[in-house]
Order: structure tokens, then C-alpha cells, then sequence
């Protein structure tokens, strides 16, 4: 169905993005009795904004998403998604860095930025209203349809999608909020999409999360720059991949425990594949146990989502949160909860929909699932200046 924590492997894969404030190792050297001191926390921990490509990517985890898709209003041109874009990067350059973009009389609200990041995605449409089309990378159109999806077009494709992501869920709402408020001229608001992940340092040693089936979910995300460049980055942009997918914990926890690792294909306490070794360990089909069976089962998750042989390049890097709302008593439901499914890579038609095909044919986790909702987005390069705008080289040229 991806890593967290301030792990050395997690801060590896992100780079040294992390300034200010200090870091969490400095809060775990306190004594035990020492009063806890916020700023030695993360609320001054800053993402750097300005960079070749958009913070939001490779950063690791957050523990808050307030994923939010707009439709561009009928009648717009380019000149106006230029100025809704430079509006946007410059506000969120402001809140990112924990300073207060211009006008806002909220200072109060801005400064505890706790790795707050916002990325920009466009959809299809999005270029049709710039006068770009041409210039619209071939695979950004709808994904094609598998058989066992119920989309909801409540959750449907958006014009633009900006996810906003931060350990202070203070920060976040009001990051979204401050963005919405700036857009009624130019976009309508389709749907907000809100999902969380542990808090910071409360993931446990791997760093990589755990989905609301107890799932550490993003073993086999790229962690090196080769394996991002080769899988993730087209240049400084990327395509992302939204999928809502709702999660049967009523029928899911009926399950034994040896029914559900099976079903993964992984061990829930620790991640490790079922054919042996650790969590980041290869994970091999072909291991048969005493009697001669399969260790892992071919219809297992983990099995179905690896990369069909001869096709390494089917690989993406997921960065999925976990939502859970109010049940639905009327609908005989205890759980109203699963996952907002984002996922980043080169070419969605290559990467991702081969796995998600086979995922849909026969995943053994097709019992407990049903995706809701889908979007295609491609995320342009970042800024490489305080002056410059998200997708200035495309609205510009």
C-alpha cells in the first residue's frame, strides 16, 4: 500500500535539509527531570524552501498532511495562473521559513514552522488554461481503470494540489488556511484531504511508518540520490500519483496475526520480509520453507508490488498518511479510516501502473481495500530564488 523519524537512514535519504532549532538527538540528551524545552524541539526546525526541486519529496515524513485540491476557475488565462502561483510561492517561501508573508496580521501563527513544506502540483487542466498543452508531459491524464476502484469524485482529479505537510498541526492548518484564503479569485476548493503519521521520534527505530493495519508501509522506498534520480526525478520535476484508499479494519482485525503477515507478505513487528532478514532486506518469492512451500505467498502484497522481472524501473517512492474520520453507523461500519496513497515518480504509466495492474488483479489485500478516489499531478522544479515562482519556467516561456 513509505520514512519518518529522524533515523539515520531517514536523514541520509533526505539530505541535510533540516536547520534550526536543533535536533531531536539534543531533546533525548535532557536529563530525565530537565523541563521540557519546545524550542530545543522541532518548532523552530526549518525545510529549506529555495532549491532546485521542491522540498515535500525526498524530506522526510511529517507527522501532518492537509492535502488540498483546487479547480481553476472558468475564464482564467495564463497571466492569472502566474499571478495565483507567484502569489502562492511567495506566501508559502514566508510560512516554510517561519516568517510572516506580507499582509498577514497573524505573526503569532507563523512562527513555529516544525519542518513545514508545501508543494505544488498541476494538473492536465492546468495547462490547457496556461496555453501550454504542448508542453504537457505525455503520461499527465487520467490513469486507466482497474477493475475493483470505486472513485468517488468527491475525491477526483484536481487542477492544482498543493500538499502541506509539518509536525505542527497548528502550523499546517494555518498554512492551509492562509492559501485557501488567497485563492477565490483565481480557484475553487475541491477537497481537502487530512491524514497524520506518528509524531517525530515516536515510529520506533526503523523510522518507516506504519499504515492503521499495523503495516510498516515503505520498505523498499529509494534512499540513495542514484536510486532517487532513477526513480523519482525526471530532471528537478516529478510526477505524483493521489489515491484514496479505504481500509475494512472491522473485517481486517478478525484476522490472526499469522493470517495478516500473510497476507502482507512481512512480519508486523519489525518489517522483515517472510523469507528471511531485515526489514530492508530483498525479498525472495522463490524461498520455500521445510515442507517446500513458499515462505512468502504469491499473492501476498509485498509479492504482487514487486517489480515484474526485466522491469527494475517499476519502482516508486511512496509517501502515504493515514486518515481516519467518524464512523459511518447507518452503514454498519465501527471504522471509517484507511489512506491518502501518494506516491512520486518519473512516469506514472511505466512505474506506477504496472504495479498497481497486478495489485488489482490479485492482491491478497483486495479483501480488506477499495480505492476511492485518484489524481495524476506533475510537480515542477523548485525555485531556485526568492524571486522566482512555482512553474516559472513553463508559464514564462
Amino acid at each position: 500500500m513509505g520514512s519518518s523519524a529522524f533515523t539515520r537512514r531517514g536523514f541520509l535519504a533526505g539530505g541535510a535539509a533540516v536547520t534550526a532549532g536543533g535536533l531531536l538527538a539534543a531533546c533525548n540528551e535532557a536529563e530525565p527531570n530537565e523541563p521540557f524545552d519546545e524550542n530545543r524541539y522541532l518548532t523552530g526546525q526549518t525545510i529549506p524552501f529555495d532549491g532546485p526541486r521542491q522540498a515535500g519529496v525526498e524530506t522526510p515524513h511529517q507527522a501532518h498532511l492537509n492535502l488540498v485540491g483546487f479547480r481553476l476557475n472558468d475564464g482564467l488565462g495564463r497571466a492569472d495562473l502566474v499571478r495565483l502561483m507567484r502569489s502562492w510561492t511567495t506566501d508559502a517561501r514566508h510560512l516554510c521559513q517561519g516568517t510572516t508573508p506580507p499582509g498577514s496580521l497573524e505573526p503569532e501563527m507563523t512562527d513555529k514552522p516544525a519542518r513545514l513544506t508545501v508543494t505544488c502540483g498541476l494538473g492536465a487542466r492546468a495547462f490547457e488554461v496556461a496555453g501550454v498543452v504542448d508542453k504537457r508531459p505525455s503520461w499527465l491524464a487520467p490513469l486507466p481503470e482497474f477493475s475493483r476502484d470505486r472513485l468517488d469524485p468527491a475525491w477526483g482529479q484536481a487542477d492544482v494540489v498543493l500538499q502541506i505537510c509539518g509536525d505542527d498541526p497548528i502550523t499546517v492548518s494555518h498554512t492551509m488556511r492562509h492559501l485557501i484564503r488567497t485563492a477565490p479569485t483565481y480557484a475553487t476548493t475541491l477537497w481537502v484531504q487530512q491524514g497524520f503519521l506518528s509524531a517525530q521520534g515516536a515510529s520506533g527505530e526503523s523510522g518507516t511508518p506504519r499504515n492503521l493495519f499495523g503495516q510498516l508501509d515503505g520498505s523498499i522506498n529509494p534512499h540513495t540520490a542514484d536510486e532517487f534520480d532513477g526513480q523519482v526525478w525526471d530532471g528537478d520535476a516529478t510526477a505524483m500519483v493521489v489515491r484514496r484508499i479505504w481500509m475494512n479494519l472491522d473485517t481486517w482485525e478478525e484476522l490472526d496475526r499469522g493470517s495478516r503477515e500473510n497476507a502482507i507478505g512481512r512480519r508486523l513487528d519489525d518489517g522483515a520480509p517472510l523469507s528471511g532478514g531485515g526489514e530492508f532486506d530483498d525479498v525472495h518469492v522463490s524461498a520455500l520453507n521445510s515442507y517446500g512451500l513458499p515462505l512468502v505467498d504469491r499473492t501476498s502484497h509485498v509479492a504482487r508490488a514487486m517489480p515484474a522481472p526485466g522491469h527494475p524501473e517499476q519502482r516508486i517512492l511512496r509517501r502515504p498518511y493515514n486518515y481516519d474520520l467518524p464512523p459511518d453507523m447507518s452503514a454498519g461500519q465501527l471504522s471509517n479510516s484507511g489512506q491518502i496513497f501518494i506516491c512520486f515518480q518519473k512516469d506514472p504509466m511505466t512505474q506506477f501502473v504496472p504495479i498497481q495492474q497486478r495489485l488489482d488483479d490479485r492482491d491478497q489485500l483486495n479483501t480488506w481495500i477499495t480505492h476511492i478516489g485518484s489524481g495524476v499531478y506533475w510537480v515542477p522544479p523548485g525555485t531556485r530564488s526568492s524571486d522566482e515562482y512555482w512553474a516559472q519556467q513553463l508559464l514564462s516561456g
